[in-house]
């Protein structure tokens, strides 16, 4: 039995939870004992959502949380609930959608406030612990909180609104709205875009296009120079926070480094720049330098070193310049863009560069000295759980870079990553969503079937042994729909004992939402099993484009090529899914065409392309 008089989460399996054990709140994990406590005891609950690599999380925990007379008035009123929303992305997405509605916009650290049965009134992001940025002080917004419950305590019940009942969108206005987007430079903070790349790149080699070209290297090569790439030890951060990709949050993610591998890997198939080989060759020694544990990934790096953003990666033009020689310089200072005075916010004060190219070029030894001189400083925390959902994307990217770079070595990782994922997370027929160390998290995820069953499906085209899995995890994935109606089945985000089955995530952005993540694993599973499937119509532009790419795929544009041993992947278009069988055929466009031999079918290829 808990004692709800004291912080409790020294107890939990997440890094990020731990971070706040010493805080003065009585913080509590987000399970059934505690909202059952909170609902006898007629208490708000305050739910705090954030992630071990998040800046602002930490500055409000060293702040905000620490404030004794704002934990005080918490643990007299209040039951107080931390959350990682790594491990509980029904909640997040839950939560970010209450605040997205009601707010205009969310982010982290997510604090909601609701009623003692669980029910939303309030939200907001970061809050100080003295008025400041136009926003209360935390004291004061609680006892805000607590008059505005105790005056209207009836709250309706929230479900969020799908993002589908947008409806449905013609081919010819998804790509106008696409090339609209991107023809003129967005203001604001500055995210990749994965999913709409990769569509893009499926779309663009079947219809070329040479405005879509342009868009997506300008794309990649403003993704690959900018503040967001790690240019010294590769690897991407989470997104930049200005127009002109200057300055980023330094938070490394996991699901970044295998959307962008995956996105690099593709791109060098169908655009052929060698740089972006050399992205995402680095991109893979970033992951295993700094991500690697044992076959598995971790799920991040912090933003922060010593609580100041950036500081591992900083330098100053005199530090580079000491630490080069003069031709090195020369060459260094011709590619990349050094101010003395330093750039962006982070760095005018203490004269500090972030290093940003001017040309998408690369100096192999001097990166590597100046690397080998950052790994001596003090180096930003690193978030160690392993989440299923995120190593199956990776395990999905680490195969792109084999079949297209091709990487020498990705393919045994992409195999060693699955079997690690299988014997570690895959349990008395169940998946588990994360494990840090040997804890193992309960409760079961729509994301994490669906991306394990995406993983296996890719898999099995390399190697017909996977088929047993893509055959086990196909229909433990469809548990997670609800047939009210055969034309109204929707995915549902989890199955746990402490929330309810809601609608699933269908927002594609950064990562495919776990609605997407399903619908592509069922349509690729159900091919390469030879099982029936519909074809699915395309859905509003850069909020769905991972299901857009499904969808284009179901209409019919994927070459599903069933042949008695795999053909190269290079000698393929990047449109093909390779199916093992006795006989040789192409089935393309809602027709299957049979072949006499390899030889016909690939000349029949080569004519197409």
């Amino acid at each position: 039995m808990l004692n709800f008089h004291r912080n409790n989460l020294h107890q939990a399996s997440s890094p990020y939870l731990q971070q706040h054990q010493n805080n003065p709140i009585h913080w509590q994990e987000w399970n059934t004992e505690v909202l059952e406590y909170a609902q006898k005891n007629h208490k708000i609950i305050l739910v705090s959502i954030g992630y071990a690599a998040c800046h602002w999380c930490h500055v409000m925990a060293r702040q905000a949380f620490s404030y004794q007379a704002s934990a005080d008035f918490l643990n007299t009123y209040f039951v107080c609930i931390k959350v990682d929303r790594e491990q509980r992305p029904d909640l997040d997405h839950y939560c970010m959608s209450f605040i997205q509605e009601t707010q205009g916009q969310g982010g982290w650290p997510l604090n909601i406030f609701m009623t003692p049965e669980g029910k939303p009134f309030f939200a907001i992001t970061y809050v100080p612990v003295e008025p400041q940025f136009g926003r209360p002080a935390f004291l004061e917004l609680l006892h805000f909180i607590k008059t505005e419950y105790e005056h209207n305590q009836n709250s309706p019940d929230y479900l969020p609104h799908p993002y589908s009942q947008e409806g449905k969108v013609e081919e010819p206005q998804l790509i106008f709205l696409l090339k609209k987007n991107f023809s003129s430079p967005s203001s604001g903070p500055q995210f990749p875009p994965h999913c709409t790349i990769l569509f893009l790149l499926h779309y663009y080699e079947q219809n070329p296009d040479a405005e879509l070209r342009q868009i997506m290297e300008a794309l990649l090569d403003k993704m690959a120079t900018s503040g967001l790439h790690d240019h010294l030890q590769g690897g991407f951060y989470r997104y930049c926070v200005d127009e002109t990709w200057t300055i980023p949050h330094f938070e490394k993610m996991l699901y970044d480094q295998a959307m962008l591998l995956w996105v690099y890997s593709t791109a060098y198939k169908i655009i052929s720049k060698p740089t972006y080989k050399i992205v995402a060759e680095k991109v893979i020694c970033c992951l295993e330098e700094t991500f690697a544990d044992a076959g598995l990934y971790y799920s991040s790096h912090d933003a922060d070193t010593d609580h100041e953003e950036g500081a591992t990666y900083l330098w100053t033009k005199e530090e580079l310049e000491k630490n080069c020689s003069p031709d090195e310089f020369k060459q260094f200072f011709d590619v990349y863009e050094l101010m003395k005075s330093g750039n962006g916010e982070l760095g005018v004060a203490a004269k500090k560069n972030h290093l940003i190219k001017k040309k998408l070029r690369f100096l192999p030894e001097t990166e590597k000295k100046l690397l080998t001189l950052r790994k001596r400083r003090v180096q930003p925390f690193v978030d160690k759980k392993q989440v299923t959902s995120w190593n199956a994307l990776l395990g999905i990217g680490l195969l792109m870079a084999s079949r297209y770079l091709p990487h020498p070595l990705a393919k045994v990782q992409a195999e060693n990553l699955f079997k690690a994922l299988w014997e570690k997370h895959f349990i008395q027929g169940k998946i588990s969503h994360s494990s840090w160390g040997e804890k193992i998290q309960s409760g079961e995820f729509l994301e994490d079937y669906a991306g394990l069953l995406l993983f296996a499906t890719y898999l099995s085209e390399e190697n017909e042994q996977y088929l047993q899995y893509v055959e086990t995890l196909f229909p433990l994935l469809l548990e997670f729909k609800e047939k009210q109606r055969i034309e109204n089945s929707k995915w549902i985000e989890s199955k746990t004992d402490d929330f309810p089955s809601l609608p699933a995530s269908e927002f594609d952005h950064p990562i495919p939402s776990s609605v997407s993540l399903a619908e592509m694993a069922e349509l690729r599973a159900s091919i390469i099993l030879g099982k029936p499937y519909q074809e699915k119509s395309y859905r509003p532009a850069l909020s769905s484009d991972f299901y857009n790419l499904m969808a284009f795929m179901s209409q019919g544009n994927w070459h599903c090529l069933h042949t008695p041993h795999a053909l190269l992947w290079k000698q393929l278009p990047l449109n093909s899914l390779q199916i093992k069988s006795a006989f040789i055929q192409d089935c393309y466009q809602q027709r299957c065409i049979p072949f006499k031999d390899l030889m016909a079918l690939r000349e029949s290829l080569r004519r197409s392309a």
